[in-house]
Protein backbone atom coordinates (compact mmCIF):
# COMPACT_ATOMS: atom_id res chain seq x y z
CA UNK A 1 0.00 0.00 0.00
CA UNK A 2 1.39 3.42 -0.94
CA UNK A 3 1.88 6.38 1.32
CA UNK A 4 -1.31 8.11 0.09
CA UNK A 5 -3.38 5.21 1.46
CA UNK A 6 -4.32 3.93 -1.98
CA UNK A 7 -4.71 0.23 -2.55
CA UNK A 8 -3.29 -1.40 -5.65
CA UNK A 9 -5.31 -1.72 -8.86
CA UNK A 10 -7.95 -4.44 -8.96
CA UNK A 11 -9.04 -5.82 -12.30
CA UNK A 12 -12.74 -6.64 -12.41
CA UNK A 13 -14.17 -8.68 -15.26
CA UNK A 14 -16.23 -6.51 -17.57
CA UNK A 15 -14.77 -3.19 -16.39
CA UNK A 16 -11.64 -1.07 -16.37
CA UNK A 17 -9.24 -1.41 -13.40
CA UNK A 18 -10.49 0.68 -10.48
CA UNK A 19 -8.39 2.10 -7.66
CA UNK A 20 -10.05 2.16 -4.23
CA UNK A 21 -8.63 4.05 -1.30
CA UNK A 22 -8.24 2.36 2.04
CA UNK A 23 -11.44 3.80 3.47
CA UNK A 24 -13.63 2.60 0.60
CA UNK A 25 -12.04 -0.85 0.65
CA UNK A 26 -12.67 -1.18 4.39
CA UNK A 27 -16.29 -0.08 4.02
CA UNK A 28 -16.86 -2.46 1.10
CA UNK A 29 -15.29 -5.30 3.10
CA UNK A 30 -17.48 -4.48 6.10
CA UNK A 31 -20.63 -4.47 3.92
CA UNK A 32 -19.75 -7.84 2.40
CA UNK A 33 -18.82 -9.48 5.69
CA UNK A 34 -21.98 -8.19 7.38
CA UNK A 35 -24.11 -9.38 4.48
CA UNK A 36 -22.43 -12.80 4.57
CA UNK A 37 -23.50 -13.15 8.20
CA UNK A 38 -27.01 -11.71 8.04
CA UNK A 39 -28.22 -12.04 4.46
CA UNK A 40 -29.90 -8.64 4.93
CA UNK A 41 -29.10 -5.28 3.23
CA UNK A 42 -26.53 -3.32 5.24
CA UNK A 43 -27.04 0.31 6.31
CA UNK A 44 -24.57 3.05 7.17
CA UNK A 45 -25.36 2.89 10.88
CA UNK A 46 -24.42 -0.78 10.97
CA UNK A 47 -21.15 -0.06 9.18
CA UNK A 48 -20.30 2.76 11.61
CA UNK A 49 -20.39 0.20 14.42
CA UNK A 50 -18.86 -2.61 12.41
CA UNK A 51 -15.60 -0.97 11.29
CA UNK A 52 -12.67 0.67 13.07
CA UNK A 53 -12.88 3.85 10.96
CA UNK A 54 -14.67 5.97 13.57
CA UNK A 55 -16.63 7.80 10.88
CA UNK A 56 -20.07 9.33 11.10
CA UNK A 57 -23.05 7.71 9.40
CA UNK A 58 -23.22 10.68 7.02
CA UNK A 59 -19.61 10.18 5.88
CA UNK A 60 -20.16 6.46 5.48
CA UNK A 61 -23.32 7.16 3.45
CA UNK A 62 -21.28 9.33 1.09
CA UNK A 63 -18.67 6.61 0.66
CA UNK A 64 -21.39 4.01 0.11
CA UNK A 65 -22.94 6.24 -2.55
CA UNK A 66 -19.56 6.36 -4.31
CA UNK A 67 -19.21 2.58 -4.10
CA UNK A 68 -22.71 2.19 -5.53
CA UNK A 69 -21.90 4.56 -8.40
CA UNK A 70 -18.73 2.55 -9.09
CA UNK A 71 -20.80 -0.64 -9.27
CA UNK A 72 -19.50 -2.43 -6.18
CA UNK A 73 -22.73 -2.38 -4.16
CA UNK A 74 -26.45 -2.26 -4.96
CA UNK A 75 -29.49 -0.78 -3.24
CA UNK A 76 -32.34 -3.26 -3.72
CA UNK A 77 -34.98 -0.84 -2.38
CA UNK A 78 -35.04 2.94 -2.01
CA UNK A 79 -35.15 2.90 1.78
CA UNK A 80 -33.04 -0.21 2.25
CA UNK A 81 -29.33 -0.66 2.90
CA UNK A 82 -26.88 -1.99 0.36
CA UNK A 83 -25.87 -5.45 -0.78
CA UNK A 84 -22.70 -6.45 -2.65
CA UNK A 85 -22.78 -6.68 -6.45
CA UNK A 86 -20.95 -9.43 -8.35
CA UNK A 87 -18.23 -6.85 -9.01
CA UNK A 88 -18.00 -6.15 -5.27
CA UNK A 89 -17.64 -9.83 -4.49
CA UNK A 90 -14.95 -10.07 -7.17
CA UNK A 91 -12.69 -7.35 -5.70
CA UNK A 92 -13.27 -8.75 -2.21
CA UNK A 93 -12.30 -12.27 -3.26
CA UNK A 94 -9.28 -11.16 -5.31
CA UNK A 95 -7.99 -9.04 -2.43
CA UNK A 96 -8.62 -11.73 0.16
CA UNK A 97 -6.97 -14.46 -1.91
CA UNK A 98 -3.86 -12.34 -2.19
CA UNK A 99 -3.74 -11.43 1.49
CA UNK A 100 -4.68 -14.88 2.75
CA UNK A 101 -2.47 -16.97 0.46
CA UNK A 102 0.19 -17.70 3.06
CA UNK A 103 -2.37 -18.12 5.83
CA UNK A 104 -4.25 -20.71 3.78
CA UNK A 105 -1.05 -22.72 3.28
CA UNK A 106 -0.50 -22.94 7.03
CA UNK A 107 -3.99 -24.34 7.48
CA UNK A 108 -3.34 -27.30 5.22
CA UNK A 109 -2.00 -29.33 8.12
CA UNK A 110 -5.34 -29.12 9.94
CA UNK A 111 -6.81 -32.05 8.00
CA UNK A 112 -3.73 -34.30 8.06
CA UNK A 113 -5.34 -36.64 10.57
CA UNK A 114 -8.52 -36.80 8.49
CA UNK A 115 -6.52 -37.66 5.37
CA UNK A 116 -4.66 -40.46 7.12
CA UNK A 117 -7.96 -41.84 8.44
CA UNK A 118 -9.49 -41.83 4.97
CA UNK A 119 -6.47 -43.41 3.28
CA UNK A 120 -6.41 -46.26 5.79
CA UNK A 121 -10.13 -46.92 5.51
CA UNK A 122 -10.49 -47.00 1.73
CA UNK A 123 -8.79 -49.03 -0.96
CA UNK A 124 -10.59 -47.62 -3.99
CA UNK A 125 -10.16 -44.21 -5.56
CA UNK A 126 -13.89 -43.67 -6.02
CA UNK A 127 -14.59 -44.34 -2.33
CA UNK A 128 -11.87 -41.90 -1.32
CA UNK A 129 -13.30 -39.20 -3.59
CA UNK A 130 -16.85 -39.80 -2.34
CA UNK A 131 -15.63 -39.49 1.25
CA UNK A 132 -13.70 -36.33 0.46
CA UNK A 133 -16.75 -34.74 -1.25
CA UNK A 134 -18.92 -35.63 1.76
CA UNK A 135 -16.36 -34.28 4.22
CA UNK A 136 -16.05 -31.03 2.25
CA UNK A 137 -19.85 -30.57 2.16
CA UNK A 138 -20.12 -31.25 5.90
CA UNK A 139 -17.34 -28.82 6.77
CA UNK A 140 -18.61 -25.96 4.59
CA UNK A 141 -22.43 -26.44 4.52
CA UNK A 142 -22.32 -25.96 0.73
CA UNK A 143 -22.77 -28.32 -2.20
CA UNK A 144 -19.58 -30.00 -3.39
CA UNK A 145 -18.21 -32.01 -6.33
CA UNK A 146 -15.00 -33.89 -7.04
CA UNK A 147 -14.19 -35.29 -10.47
CA UNK A 148 -12.30 -38.53 -10.87
CA UNK A 149 -8.72 -38.13 -12.14
CA UNK A 150 -8.61 -38.03 -15.92
CA UNK A 151 -6.62 -36.69 -18.85
CA UNK A 152 -8.26 -34.39 -21.40
CA UNK A 153 -6.17 -35.70 -24.29
CA UNK A 154 -5.42 -39.33 -23.56
CA UNK A 155 -2.44 -40.52 -25.56
CA UNK A 156 -1.60 -44.12 -26.39
CA UNK A 157 1.52 -45.46 -24.70
CA UNK A 158 1.33 -49.13 -25.65
CA UNK A 159 -0.93 -51.68 -27.35
CA UNK A 160 -0.64 -55.46 -27.12
CA UNK A 161 -2.70 -58.11 -28.89
CA UNK A 162 -2.74 -61.65 -27.55
CA UNK A 163 -4.88 -64.67 -28.35
CA UNK A 164 -7.37 -65.94 -25.78
CA UNK A 165 -9.36 -68.21 -28.09
CA UNK A 166 -9.11 -69.22 -31.75
CA UNK A 167 -11.32 -66.35 -32.93
CA UNK A 168 -10.86 -63.97 -29.99
CA UNK A 169 -8.00 -61.57 -29.24
CA UNK A 170 -7.36 -59.61 -26.07
CA UNK A 171 -6.34 -56.01 -26.81
CA UNK A 172 -4.56 -54.37 -23.86
CA UNK A 173 -4.25 -50.59 -24.18
CA UNK A 174 -2.06 -48.47 -21.90
CA UNK A 175 -2.91 -44.75 -22.00
CA UNK A 176 -0.86 -41.83 -20.73
CA UNK A 177 -1.06 -41.68 -16.96
CA UNK A 178 -0.64 -45.49 -16.92
CA UNK A 179 -4.38 -46.03 -17.40
CA UNK A 180 -4.88 -49.65 -18.54
CA UNK A 181 -7.92 -50.78 -20.54
CA UNK A 182 -8.78 -54.20 -21.97
CA UNK A 183 -11.02 -55.10 -24.90
CA UNK A 184 -11.95 -58.48 -26.41
CA UNK A 185 -11.86 -58.42 -30.22
CA UNK A 186 -13.51 -61.10 -32.36
CA UNK A 187 -11.68 -62.08 -35.58
CA UNK A 188 -12.61 -64.33 -38.49
CA UNK A 189 -9.22 -65.96 -39.07
CA UNK A 190 -6.86 -67.82 -36.80
CA UNK A 191 -3.77 -65.70 -36.09
CA UNK A 192 -0.37 -67.40 -35.66
CA UNK A 193 2.40 -66.07 -33.39
CA UNK A 194 4.44 -64.53 -36.23
CA UNK A 195 1.43 -62.59 -37.54
CA UNK A 196 0.54 -61.48 -34.00
CA UNK A 197 4.04 -60.10 -33.55
CA UNK A 198 3.89 -58.20 -36.84
CA UNK A 199 0.48 -56.70 -35.92
CA UNK A 200 1.76 -55.58 -32.52
CA UNK A 201 4.79 -53.93 -34.13
CA UNK A 202 2.55 -52.19 -36.68
CA UNK A 203 0.09 -50.94 -34.05
CA UNK A 204 2.76 -49.61 -31.69
CA UNK A 205 4.98 -48.02 -34.34
CA UNK A 206 1.97 -46.25 -35.83
CA UNK A 207 -0.12 -45.25 -32.79
CA UNK A 208 2.22 -44.78 -29.81
CA UNK A 209 2.19 -41.21 -28.51
CA UNK A 210 -0.94 -40.21 -30.43
CA UNK A 211 -4.19 -38.79 -29.06
CA UNK A 212 -7.47 -39.80 -30.67
CA UNK A 213 -7.79 -36.64 -32.77
CA UNK A 214 -4.27 -37.25 -34.12
CA UNK A 215 -5.18 -40.62 -35.67
CA UNK A 216 -6.12 -39.26 -39.10
CA UNK A 217 -7.18 -40.90 -42.34
CA UNK A 218 -3.60 -40.90 -43.64
CA UNK A 219 -2.35 -42.94 -40.67
CA UNK A 220 -5.27 -45.36 -40.91
CA UNK A 221 -4.77 -45.83 -44.66
CA UNK A 222 -1.04 -46.52 -44.23
CA UNK A 223 -1.70 -49.04 -41.43
CA UNK A 224 -4.40 -50.92 -43.35
CA UNK A 225 -2.14 -51.12 -46.44
CA UNK A 226 0.68 -52.58 -44.34
CA UNK A 227 -1.70 -55.01 -42.63
CA UNK A 228 -2.54 -56.70 -45.93
CA UNK A 229 -5.08 -59.49 -45.44
CA UNK A 230 -5.46 -58.51 -41.77
CA UNK A 231 -6.86 -55.04 -42.52
CA UNK A 232 -10.07 -55.80 -40.64
CA UNK A 233 -8.14 -56.57 -37.43
CA UNK A 234 -6.31 -53.24 -37.60
CA UNK A 235 -9.56 -51.36 -38.19
CA UNK A 236 -11.21 -53.20 -35.29
CA UNK A 237 -8.31 -52.31 -32.96
CA UNK A 238 -8.47 -48.63 -33.99
CA UNK A 239 -12.23 -48.63 -33.31
CA UNK A 240 -11.60 -50.22 -29.89
CA UNK A 241 -8.95 -47.61 -29.04
CA UNK A 242 -11.34 -44.81 -30.01
CA UNK A 243 -14.14 -46.32 -27.91
CA UNK A 244 -11.90 -46.67 -24.85
CA UNK A 245 -10.47 -43.15 -25.11
CA UNK A 246 -13.90 -41.55 -25.56
CA UNK A 247 -15.21 -43.50 -22.55
CA UNK A 248 -12.17 -42.47 -20.50
CA UNK A 249 -12.76 -38.81 -21.35
CA UNK A 250 -16.32 -39.00 -19.96
CA UNK A 251 -15.47 -37.66 -16.52
CA UNK A 252 -16.92 -39.37 -13.45
CA UNK A 253 -18.06 -36.77 -10.91
CA UNK A 254 -18.87 -37.40 -7.24
CA UNK A 255 -21.20 -34.95 -5.48
CA UNK A 256 -22.39 -34.28 -1.96
CA UNK A 257 -24.43 -31.74 -0.01
CA UNK A 258 -26.79 -30.70 -2.82
CA UNK A 259 -29.62 -30.22 -0.32
CA UNK A 260 -27.49 -27.67 1.56
CA UNK A 261 -28.75 -25.08 -0.95
CA UNK A 262 -32.11 -25.11 0.86
CA UNK A 263 -30.37 -23.48 3.83
CA UNK A 264 -30.01 -20.23 1.85
CA UNK A 265 -33.25 -18.34 1.09
CA UNK A 266 -31.90 -16.71 -2.06
CA UNK A 267 -31.35 -20.17 -3.60
CA UNK A 268 -34.30 -22.07 -2.18
CA UNK A 269 -37.22 -20.81 -4.29
CA UNK A 270 -38.79 -23.74 -6.12
CA UNK A 271 -37.54 -22.95 -9.64
CA UNK A 272 -33.90 -22.15 -8.76
CA UNK A 273 -33.63 -25.02 -6.28
CA UNK A 274 -35.12 -27.50 -8.76
CA UNK A 275 -32.62 -26.52 -11.47
CA UNK A 276 -29.68 -26.77 -9.06
CA UNK A 277 -30.76 -30.16 -7.73
CA UNK A 278 -31.22 -31.44 -11.30
CA UNK A 279 -27.71 -30.25 -12.17
CA UNK A 280 -26.26 -32.26 -9.29
CA UNK A 281 -28.36 -35.34 -10.04
CA UNK A 282 -27.67 -35.44 -13.78
CA UNK A 283 -24.01 -34.31 -13.44
CA UNK A 284 -23.36 -33.73 -17.16
CA UNK A 285 -23.38 -29.94 -16.74
CA UNK A 286 -20.93 -30.18 -13.84
CA UNK A 287 -18.25 -31.27 -16.32
CA UNK A 288 -18.11 -27.62 -17.44
CA UNK A 289 -16.50 -26.86 -14.09
CA UNK A 290 -13.76 -29.43 -14.57
CA UNK A 291 -10.42 -27.66 -14.95
CA UNK A 292 -8.92 -28.22 -18.42
CA UNK A 293 -5.33 -28.04 -19.60
CA UNK A 294 -5.69 -24.36 -20.53
CA UNK A 295 -6.64 -23.39 -16.97
CA UNK A 296 -3.45 -22.19 -15.32
CA UNK A 297 -4.76 -20.96 -11.95
CA UNK A 298 -4.61 -23.39 -9.05
CA UNK A 299 -7.88 -22.03 -7.64
CA UNK A 300 -10.67 -20.39 -9.66
CA UNK A 301 -13.55 -18.38 -8.18
CA UNK A 302 -16.67 -17.80 -10.29
CA UNK A 303 -19.18 -15.24 -9.00
CA UNK A 304 -22.70 -15.02 -10.41
CA UNK A 305 -22.69 -14.69 -14.19
CA UNK A 306 -19.03 -15.73 -14.37
CA UNK A 307 -19.95 -19.39 -13.79
CA UNK A 308 -20.10 -21.54 -16.94
CA UNK A 309 -23.20 -23.41 -15.65
CA UNK A 310 -26.48 -21.57 -16.31
CA UNK A 311 -28.33 -23.01 -13.30
CA UNK A 312 -25.61 -21.58 -11.01
CA UNK A 313 -25.89 -17.93 -12.08
CA UNK A 314 -27.15 -16.97 -8.61
CA UNK A 315 -24.29 -18.84 -6.93
CA UNK A 316 -20.59 -18.54 -6.32
CA UNK A 317 -18.44 -21.49 -7.38
CA UNK A 318 -14.88 -22.24 -6.27
CA UNK A 319 -12.84 -24.88 -8.12
CA UNK A 320 -9.35 -26.27 -7.61
CA UNK A 321 -7.44 -28.97 -9.47
CA UNK A 322 -5.53 -31.85 -7.93
CA UNK A 323 -2.97 -33.83 -9.90
CA UNK A 324 -1.59 -37.35 -10.20
CA UNK A 325 1.66 -38.21 -11.92
CA UNK A 326 1.97 -37.74 -15.70
CA UNK A 327 -0.42 -34.78 -15.69
CA UNK A 328 -3.62 -36.72 -14.92
CA UNK A 329 -5.91 -34.24 -13.17
CA UNK A 330 -9.16 -33.99 -11.26
CA UNK A 331 -11.25 -31.05 -10.05
CA UNK A 332 -12.71 -30.14 -6.66
CA UNK A 333 -15.65 -27.72 -6.52
CA UNK A 334 -17.71 -25.87 -3.91
CA UNK A 335 -21.07 -24.34 -4.88
CA UNK A 336 -22.91 -21.95 -2.56
CA UNK A 337 -24.63 -18.57 -2.38
CA UNK A 338 -22.81 -15.43 -3.49
CA UNK A 339 -22.63 -14.50 0.19
CA UNK A 340 -20.67 -17.66 0.99
CA UNK A 341 -17.93 -17.53 3.60
CA UNK A 342 -15.12 -17.27 1.04
CA UNK A 343 -12.30 -17.51 3.54
CA UNK A 344 -13.64 -20.74 5.03
CA UNK A 345 -14.43 -22.20 1.60
CA UNK A 346 -10.99 -21.36 0.17
CA UNK A 347 -9.29 -22.84 3.21
CA UNK A 348 -11.34 -26.04 2.95
CA UNK A 349 -10.83 -26.54 -0.78
CA UNK A 350 -7.08 -25.85 -0.47
CA UNK A 351 -6.80 -28.49 2.25
CA UNK A 352 -8.67 -31.11 0.21
CA UNK A 353 -6.58 -30.27 -2.87
CA UNK A 354 -3.33 -30.86 -0.98
CA UNK A 355 -4.61 -34.06 0.63
CA UNK A 356 -5.59 -35.51 -2.76
CA UNK A 357 -2.26 -34.45 -4.29
CA UNK A 358 -0.51 -36.22 -1.43
CA UNK A 359 -2.75 -39.30 -1.59
CA UNK A 360 -2.05 -39.87 -5.27
CA UNK A 361 1.71 -39.31 -5.23
CA UNK A 362 3.97 -42.10 -6.37
CA UNK A 363 5.33 -44.26 -3.50
CA UNK A 364 8.90 -43.01 -3.99
CA UNK A 365 7.66 -39.43 -3.51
Amino acid sequence: MSANNKTEDYTVKGSEPVELDERKMKILTAIIQNYLESGEPVGSRTISKYTDLNLSSATIRNEMADLEEMGYILQPHTSAGRIPSDMGYRIYVDNMMKVKEEALKTKEAEVDDMKEFLIKKVDKVETLLQNMAKMLATNTNYATMISAPHMHKNKIKFIQLSQVEIHKLLCVMVLEGNIIKNKIIEVDDEINNETMLKLNILLNSSLNGLALDEINLGIISRMTNQAGEHTNIVRTVIDAVAEVIVAEEDVEIYTSGATNIFKYPELSDSDSASKLISTFEEKQLLSRLVVDDSERRDIQVYIGDETPVQSMKDCSVITASYELDDGVKGTIGIIGPKRMDYEKALSAITSVKEKLNSAFKKPEE
